[in-house]
C-alpha cells in the first residue's frame, strides 16, 4: 500500500501522454516499482527516482516513447538488467526509464551466415545456450553473463573472460536497429561481414550507453562451436611474477581464450566460497584456457607453462576433465561475489597495456597500503583489464570517502602507464570527470558535437559519458 508521503504517480503530462498514445504499454508508476529501477550495481552512487518505468515489447513502442519524451523535454534512460557498474542505467529524477527486459526474443539464428538477430532484453547466457544447440558459439562473455542482457552488453561494449582472443562485444556486432532521439528508426548494417558504406554508425552506437540512440535489435556474429576448453591454473609467489608471466605469454605470441588473474586475497575468498583446495599461500593465480583442438591446445598450454615457469611460477595444475574445468571457470566468475561475502565491495575497472600489468599490480598494492583499505584484485590479465575490488567492513562510515580517494589514485596510475579508467564497464556517471583527463579536451569537444547532432534536445541519458 502506498504511504501518505509517497503518492503513486498516476497523473502528469508524461504519464497522461503515454497512457493516451500507448494504452497497451505496461507502465510502472508505483513508488516501489520506480525505486527498483533507481540504481544499478554501482556502489556509492547517488541516483534519481524516475517518474515512470516503461516496459515496451516492440520497436514502434520505443519510438513513440522517445517522441513523447522529446515533446515534453523529459530525459530518457535505457535499462537492461541493471547489472551495470558505472551508473549508466541509473535513474534520473523525474525522467522516463525504458526497461528492455520484455523485448527478449531471439528473432533468428542463421546458421548459413553465422549470425543471430536478437532483441536487447535477451540474457547473454540464453543466447549462448540457444546457439550452442545448433553447434555455434557467441563469444562475448561477461562474468555476469547469466544475468546481463545483450542490450546492456552493447551499451557498455562489455568485455569478459574471452576478450583476449575474441575481442569485446563490438567485435561481434554486424548491425543494429536504433531508435534515434527524434523517434526515427534506423538500421546500421546487415548480415554482411564486410560493409564499408558510409560512417560506421554501428561502432559509434555500441559503447555509447544510450546517449546517442536506443538499441532495439542487434545482428551479432556467431562462430562454429570450438572444442571443450583445456584449463590450467598457475600459482605464483608474488604479484609481480604473475604479471611478468602475463607479459611473457603475450611476448610468446600466444592467444589463450582465457587468461585470468586473482590475487591472494581473492584466492582465499573464492576458496572459502567453493572449497576447491586452491593454494592460499600463493600471492597470485593465473587461469589459462585453450579452446583449440586437443593437440594444439596441449601445445598452447605447454608453451604458456614455459613462460610461467620462467617468470617464477611455483605450481601448475591442469583440469582433469571438462567438468573440473567448468568448476574452476565458475570459481573465477564468482570472484566479485566471493569478496562480497567479506564486506561492502566497490568494484573498479581499469586497463593497461599487457606489458604494464606488473607495474599496475605494484601500484594497486601501494594504493591499498596508502589508504589502509583491503583490495582484492582479479581480472582479465590477458588483455590488461584488471578489477581492483575495495572491501570495507559493513557499515564503515569512511567507505564512500575512501573509495573516492582510491579511485583517483587507481585511475591516475592506470593513465600514467598508458592505460584507461575503464576497460569494459563504461564511463557512465561514475567516471565521467575522468573522460577528459584521459582523452583530452579536444576529443571530448568532438564527442559533444556528435551528441548535439544526434540528440539536439539532450534527452537521451543526459549527464552520462559526457
Amino acid at each position: 500500500m502506498t504511504g501518505p508521503t509517497e503518492p503513486t504517480v498516476g497523473t502528469g503530462p508524461l504519464i497522461d501522454a503515454i497512457r493516451a498514445r500507448l494504452p497497451e504499454l505496461r507502465l510502472l508508476t508505483d513508488p516501489v516499482d520506480r525505486e527498483s529501477h533507481r540504481s544499478d550495481e554501482t556502489a556509492y552512487l547517488h541516483t534519481g527516482l524516475p517518474a515512470a518505468v516503461a516496459l515496451p515489447t516492440t520497436t514502434a513502442q520505443v519510438a513513440e516513447l522517445v517522441r513523447i519524451a522529446g515533446g515534453l523535454r523529459v530525459p530518457v534512460v535505457p535499462r537492461g538488467a541493471g547489472s551495470g557498474l558505472s551508473g549508466g542505467s541509473a535513474g534520473i529524477e523525474g525522467g522516463l526509464t525504458i526497461a528492455f527486459t520484455a523485448m527478449d526474443r531471439i528473432l533468428e539464428i542463421d546458421r548459413e551466415n553465422l549470425v543471430a538477430v536478437v532483441q536487447p532484453g535477451v540474457i547473454n547466457a540464453r543466447l549462448k545456450a540457444a546457439v550452442a544447440e545448433v553447434g555455434l558459439f557467441y563469444p562475448p562473455d561477461p562474468a555476469s553473463f547469466e544475468i546481463c542482457t545483450i542490450g546492456g552488453n552493447l551499451g557498455t561494449n562489455a568485455g569478459g573472460l574471452c576478450c583476449v582472443k575474441y575481442g569485446q562485444t563490438r567485435d561481434s556486432v554486424l548491425s543494429l536497429e536504433v531508435v534515434m532521439a527524434d523517434g526515427t528508426v534506423i538500421r546500421t548494417g546487415g548480415k554482411n561481414v564486410k560493409d564499408v558504406a558510409g560512417y560506421s554508425l554501428t561502432h559509434l552506437i555500441v559503447g555509447s550507453q544510450g546517449t546517442l540512440g536506443l538499441i532495439t535489435e542487434a545482428t551479432v556474429r556467431l562462430r562454429p562451436a570450438p572444442p571443450p576448453r583445456s584449463t590450467m591454473l598457475v600459482f605464483f609467489p608474488t604479484l609481480e611474477s604473475a604479471g611478468a608471466a602475463v607479459a611473457g605469454i603475450a611476448a610468446a605470441g600466444l592467444s589463450p581464450v582465457t587468461l585470468e588473474l586473482m590475487d591472494r586475497f581473492t584466492i582465499g575468498a573464492v576458496d572459502d566460497m567453493h572449497q576447491l583446495g586452491l593454494d592460499r599461500t600463493a600471492a597470485a593465480m593465473l587461469m589459462l584456457e585453450s579452446d583449440m583442438p586437443a593437440g594444439a591446445a596441449a601445445d598452447e598450454l605447454e608453451r604458456a607453462e614455459v613462460a610461467c615457469r620462467a617468470a617464477g611460477a611455483t605450481d601448475v595444475i591442469r583440469a582433469a576433465n571438462e567438468q573440473e574445468a567448468d568448476w574452476l571457470r565458475q570459481a573465477r566468475r564468482a570472484a566479485h561475489y566471493a569478496l562480497e561475502r567479506l564486506g561492502e565491495v566497490r568494484m573498479e575497472d581499469i586497463g593497461v597495456p599487457r606489458a604494464r600489468v606488473p607495474d599496475m599490480l605494484r601500484a594497486i598494492e601501494r594504493i591499498a597500503a596508502k589508504h589502509e583499505v583491503r583490495i582484492g584484485t582479479f581480472g582479465h590479465a590477458g588483455d590488461g583489464n584488471l578489477h581492483p575490488d575495495l572491501v570495507f567492513d559493513r557499515g564503515d562510515p569512511r567507505a564512500e570517502a575512501v573509495t573516492k580517494l582510491v579511485q583517483a589514485d587507481l585511475y591516475r596510475a592506470a593513465l600514467d602507464l598508458g592505460g584507461t579508467v575503464t576497460g569494459e564497464h563504461g564511463i557512465g556517471v561514475a567516471r565521467r570527470e575522468w573522460l577528459e583527463i584521459q582523452r583530452g579536451p579536444d576529443a571530448v569537444r568532438f564527442m559533444r558535437a556528435i551528441k548535439a547532432a544526434l540528440d539536439p534536445l539532450g534527452i537521451l541519458n543526459p549527464g552520462r559519458v559526457i
